[in-house]
Formats: C-alpha cells, structure tokens, sequence
C-alpha cells in the first residue's frame, strides 16, 4: 500500500511516506528487501497517478518481481487492495510500504499461518495507549472483534492491530458484501473475523509502541535505529576527503565526494552520503542521518537527527529533529529538544494533541523551508513545506505550508506572497 495522502505525517507528506531515504535508500526499499528475505517473490505496490513510487524504484535493483497498479483516488485500503484481486491467487500479505522490519514481522506471520492453519493472521502489538488505537478482542490468540480507540476502562485487550495482514483471496467474497466506503476494509475484515478464524500473530520484533512504520513523522526515529542497529556498516568511500584531525569514532558511513573540514568529531553510529560538507570543529553523534549533498556548518552541533538530500545548516544546535530535503537554516539556529520539567513531548497532529511517547524530540520541518539567523524552535514543533520564518523567531507552535511565520512581540502567520 503506498497510495495514501499519509496526512498523519505531515509535514512530510509532499510525497509517499514510504520515500522518506535513509542510508541512501527510499524506506520502501528496505520493506521490499524484508518481503525478500522471506521468500515472497511477487509484490504489488499500489500507488498514486504521480507514479511516484515506480519512477524511484526504477533503477533499484528489488530481486522481485513488481506489478504495478494505480489508485485514481484515495478510497481507502480496501479499494486499494481490490485492485489487486485479479492477481492474488494464494494467501496474500497486504502491508504498508513503509514496514521497515517487514522481514521480522512476516517471520512471525507466516510461523503462526503454518502452525494453526488459521483463515488470516494479523499482526499486533502491546500498547499503553489504546485509546488512540484499534484493539483487538481476543479469545486466547483467536482475534474475535477489533474496537476502534475504547474509551478509557472500556479497553476489550492491551493488544492493538498494527495494519499487517495476512488473508486468503476468500477475503474478497465477504469485502463484495459490503458497501464501499473509506473504511470498507476494516468493515468486511470485522465481518469476516466472525465466521472465519482469525489468529493473532504477537509483535515481539520492535520496542512497545515502535510500531515498524511510520503512522506520525516521530516515528522515522525508529526506522533510523532498527536500519542502523541491523544494516549500517562503517566504511570510508576512497574519494571523501576528511582532514588530518577529524575524528571518527565508532560505526560511520562517509560516502563519495563528502568533505569534512578540519577539527571535526563524529561519533557513530552515523550515516554521512556523498556529496556533503562538514565544516570546522562541528560535532556529529548518535544515530545522525545525513543523505546526500547535505551541508552542516562550522560549529554546528548534530545528534540523534535526519537530514534529506540538500538540507543545509549553519552554526547551532540540532537535536532530535528531522530536516525535509532543501531545508535551509541560517546561522545560530537552535532546536530545543527536551521539555524542561523532562516529561514526554506531545505534538500537534491535524488539531490534535499527540503524546509521543518521547522525552527527547527536537523539530520536524518539511522540504524547501527557510530560516534566517537566530531562530529557536520548541520540543515537538513542526514546520510545514516552503514556508519562511523570520530571524530572531520563536517557534513555539506549528506553522503550515507556504506561511511566513515571525516573532517580534507577538506571533504572526500569514501565507506567502
């Protein structure tokens, strides 16, 4: 599934989710990577009229065969899965693009498909938030019903479903029976549930509430740590050019053309593409994810944060925080990453207060934003695509797309000219 506006994700949701890079790579790569390794040699990914998702595959070799089909419209994730009925012959996963640890999850899958010879198996996952979550009424690891956020006391388990399925093309006979809606998937699945059974396949692969993809932007944290943790191997391309005192330490990627200046530190694990420049005496550490044609200037701090293809900083701080590709930050710019009495970080999500689940997360700004010099920006603040704030701002709330956003005594937003 890689068809949907991903709007939970803003503000990086100028495209698919599951083209977000790291280490070089879109996240739908290491999801079909995953599909892969278990066997699975047929995949069909269902995507937007843009095209988007086959045009960036198309020079990545997958080692499996991909059909293609496009979603004029988004329906929905039944209408998007019906789409595909013509070609699924045999039990079939439906996933997202975006399940970084698809491998490890569908292992668990396919062991409790083979074992209890159930109708369909679906993934799910302990929670200590079930009201913003489907949970799943079980009768031992039979799944019965699953109830769209309980209210609180009103939870039917602690398990959420996590949107991984694995279903008999039978499934289309009850889906038919059903009157199309944006939520007709979930609708035919409850009423397939309750006359076929249904074995719940427990999550045991990721930290709670790190749910494999990405349903908020915060959660590309996870995906960094799961790839790096499993995939990232430390080398230095011949072509880089490092002065004679920077220092390396630990697990670090440096790619071609990349140019680090002198009195530098960086201090793995980090994945540094080609193409980009690290100025003097700047501290690189913890889990840093710079794709290619990033610049970090001279003394600037970077840690634990993603930087996409040609965003560029000056001297300042960046913590916990995710940079869209073309970013551009001026000089002396802070992200501030921790709340000062240290408790969790919630985040505005369309209108909605979100916990985290964080006790560190900087900001989140989308692709071909600006800042001028001096900006602070609060601990879980985003920022929407080509917007603008002005120098000496104070970030303290969410800014949308295309908006010039500064402070002087008061907040002020209005669209770009």
């Amino acid at each position: 599934m890689a068809a949907g506006d991903s709007s939970r994700f803003w503000p990086l949701n100028n495209r698919h989710k599951s083209l977000i890079k790291m280490m070089g790579l879109p996240l739908i790569y290491y999801t079909t990577e995953g599909l892969r390794k278990v066997g699975i040699k047929d995949v069909i990914m269902v995507q937007k009229p843009t095209r988007e998702i086959e045009r960036e595959l198309k020079n990545i070799n997958l080692g499996v065969n991909i059909r293609y089909i496009t979603q004029a419209k988004p329906k929905g994730m039944g209408d998007a899965v019906f789409r595909a009925k013509n070609f699924l012959k045999e039990p079939f996963f439906v996933l997202n693009g975006d399940v970084f640890n698809s491998g490890d999850i569908l292992k668990i899958i396919i062991k409790k498909f083979k074992k209890t010879k159930a109708k369909a198996v679906l993934a799910g996952q302990k929670t200590k938030n079930p009201q913003i979550f489907g949970m799943m009424k079980l009768k031992g690891d039979r799944i019965l019903e699953i109830v769209e956020k309980p209210k609180k006391g009103k939870e039917p388990s602690n398990i959420k479903a996590v949107g991984i399925y694995l279903l008999k093309p039978e499934f289309f006979d009850t889906y038919q029976k059903v009157k199309r809606h944006q939520y007709d998937f979930e609708e035919a699945l409850s009423l397939y549930m309750k006359k076929n059974e249904t074995k719940l396949a427990l999550m045991d692969v990721v930290e709670e509430e790190s749910p494999g993809f990405l349903k908020y932007p915060w959660h590309l944290f996870d995906a960094r740590k799961y790839l790096f943790d499993k995939i990232l191997q430390g080398k230095i391309e011949k072509s880089a050019k490092i002065a004679k005192d920077v220092k390396i330490q630990g697990k670090v990627y440096i790619g071609k053309n990349t140019k680090i200046f002198e009195g530098a530190v960086i201090k793995g694990p980090c994945y540094i593409g080609p193409n980009c420049v690290i100025g003097n005496n700047s501290l690189i550490r913890e889990y840093v994810n710079l794709e290619e044609g990033v610049l970090i200037g001279a003394f600037a701090e970077v840690t634990r944060s993603i930087f996409q293809k040609q965003a560029t900083t000056h001297s300042g701080f960046f913590g916990d925080s995710i940079f869209g590709q073309d970013v551009r930050l001026a000089a002396g710019c802070i992200t501030a990453n921790v709340r000062i009495d240290r408790g969790e970080i919630k985040s505005s999500v369309k209108g909605e207060k979100i916990g985290t689940g964080l006790n560190s997360l900087g900001c989140i700004i989308g692709e071909n934003t600006r800042s001028g010099i001096r900006c602070s920006f609060m601990p879980g603040v985003f920022v929407g695509s080509n917007s603008m704030i002005g120098p000496c701002s104070l970030v303290s709330e969410n800014v949308p797309n295309e908006t010039l956003f500064y402070t002087q005594f008061k907040n002020i937003k209005k669209p770009r000219r």
